[in-house]
């Protein structure tokens, strides 16, 4: 007698059997560290990237089980507030599959990071010398400016990256102190620019508006529903949304993309009087790890959310959703002329009862409509991770993390499903629990791979004696994608089963035989 091991994928049902629990895993790198953790809802170490330089701020897992990785250049010319320079992509065993360095004494990676796909989008600054700016309609500086700009790397095979794409806040500014230089108009009637006077005329949301750091960007997230990018910006407390589906060329201008704005601002938040309307100031300092809510039908899916430094008050910090003003049928974030962005104030709030910062910091929104929080180390920053279910009540931590940004994956993300066999044996997860049943050996060594697919999977195994076995495929929601029957088969069984006009997602793959018996194992599917 041997076993057939059938297998019950809890995270299917967490969301109904389980609604309040810490489903799946916690992502972190301690800042000024070289290890990047992965922990379970035991708050365990499941899986550990040990590397040779220091992380600056983020790290983020791919849907290959592959780590993203800011990295703390030694050569900086620049430096600054989370000063980067590099990125790695680094495999499961801590092997580097490429690294690409962005820094020069004219630019340098900063801050944050986000997946474009496979591809991964950086925060930099670009220097602009005091008489570009001043000649751009800045109101009399000495000093050169450093605005943001962003790029998109594509792994180029060999080792390193190609930019693909990028976009320069210095392509869409707007002035009204002069007339005689370029950008002159009027500020109120032009909110998809970006005034260049607004740091220093309003003070800004935190310190160091007049440094060379100019708008200190330090978030950014990308809709790949909406083609879309979101950032926040420290020093004008405010949150913005451009289009990401212009080319570099049109994310110059102010024409072209699905938006037909080129890469002028579609949507910004939480500051009017940045662009010279009356409303209230939201964000009443420094913001965070901006953010869009999976819009995969849990509670407030497709909002933005963000890390509210001072929402509550100087020691309180809150997790803000805002939900835009979207109109899919326009394809345009609606407003009417002369008034400020709506909404007038945010939409949902949870206050900071275990932990809040006043730097970096990040926060999600989970399947099971917890709160992901985490409270950055730096700045006299709380330090710690936690989660809260809906009505405020704490589920997981405080878990003294120490660490800028924190990232949260639950069971069925790829890449989690693509790192099981390299989690350690103290990982106390219960993502990958089986039940054993008993019974006669019918089926030998099965085996799907690779796992997680963009394409094509194979299914190998062996049936032990001559029997009718039916081979199914079955999505997240229980329909049937796929079918296969061997009537009387003994012997090897090779199946390929092409995956690549499938929806992306978690499926099951299922193998019964005649005799009632049946082996079930999830694979991940990934565009």
């Amino acid at each position: 007698m041997k076993k057939i091991i059938t297998f019950l994928f809890i995270a299917v049902f967490a969301q109904a059997v389980y609604a309040q629990s810490f489903n799946g895993f916690a992502l972190y790198n301690k800042a000024g560290n070289t290890t990047t953790y992965l922990i379970d809802e035991a708050q365990q170490i499941a899986h550990t990237w040990n590397m040779s330089s220091e992380c600056n701020y983020t790290v983020q897992l791919k849907k290959n089980g592959n780590l993203i990785r800011g990295v703390k250049y030694n050569g900086n010319q620049l430096t600054g507030a989370a000063e980067g320079g590099k990125v790695q992509e680094i495999d499961p065993q801590g092997n580097i599959v490429w690294e690409y360095t962005y820094s020069s004494a004219d630019y340098l990676a900063h801050h944050d990071l986000t997946l474009v796909g496979d591809n991964v989008l950086l925060t930099a600054w670009e220097v602009k010398t005091a008489a570009e700016v001043n000649a751009a309609g800045y109101n009399n500086t000495s000093s050169d400016k450093w605005p943001t700009h962003f790029i998109e790397l594509a792994d180029d095979g060999n080792g390193s990256a190609t930019i693909v794409w990028e976009w320069h806040i210095w392509d869409h500014l707007i002035q009204d102190t002069d007339a005689s230089k370029p950008n002159y108009g009027v500020i109120s009637d032009n909110p998809q620019l970006i005034d260049i006077n607004m740091i220093a005329s309003t003070g800004g949301g935190g310190p160091g508006g007049n440094s060379g750091d100019w708008f200190h960007v330090n978030g950014v997230d990308y809709n790949e529903e909406l083609d879309q990018i979101a950032f926040s910006s420290r020093h004008a407390s405010e949150i913005y949304i451009i289009d990401h589906s212009t080319t570099t060329a049109e994310a110059a201008s102010h024409a072209g993309g699905n938006s037909g704005m080129g890469g002028d601002i579609m949507y910004r938040w939480g500051n009017p009087s940045n662009y010279g309307i009356a409303g209230s100031q939201v964000i009443p300092s420094a913001v965070h790890d901006v953010r869009w809510i999976a819009n995969d039908g849990r509670p407030n899916g497709g909002f933005l959310q963000i890390f509210n430094n001072s929402g509550v008050s100087n020691s309180v910090s809150s997790i803000d959703g805002i939900e835009t003003p979207w109109d899919a049928t326009t394809g345009s974030y609606l407003r009417t002329t002369g008034q400020a962005f709506t909404p007038a104030s945010y939409t949902t709030r949870y206050e900071c009862g275990y932990g809040s910062a006043s730097g970096q910091s990040a926060s999600d929104r989970m399947s099971n409509g917890n709160i992901y929080v985490n409270a950055s180390s730096g700045q006299g920053g709380a330090g710690v991770m936690y989660e809260v279910d809906s009505l405020g009540v704490l589920v997981w931590g405080p878990y003294n993390a120490q660490s800028n940004k924190g990232f949260r994956y639950e069971c069925d993300y790829p890449g989690i499903i693509a790192l099981e066999q390299y989690m350690t044996s103290t990982a106390t997860t219960t993502c990958f629990d089986a039940t054993a049943i008993t019974e006669d050996l019918i089926i030998e060594q099965l085996s799907i791979f690779p796992n997680p697919t963009k394409d094509v999977i194979t299914i190998q195994f062996e049936s032990a004696e001559q029997q009718n076995i039916d081979i199914q495929i079955v999505n997240s929601i229980g329909q049937q994608v796929y079918s296969n029957s061997l009537n009387n088969y003994i012997g090897s069984v090779n199946e390929k089963v092409n995956l690549s006009s499938f929806s992306e997602g978690l499926y099951f793959v299922k193998i019964t035989s005649d005799k009632g018996q049946s082996v079930t194992e999830r694979i991940a599917h990934i565009k």
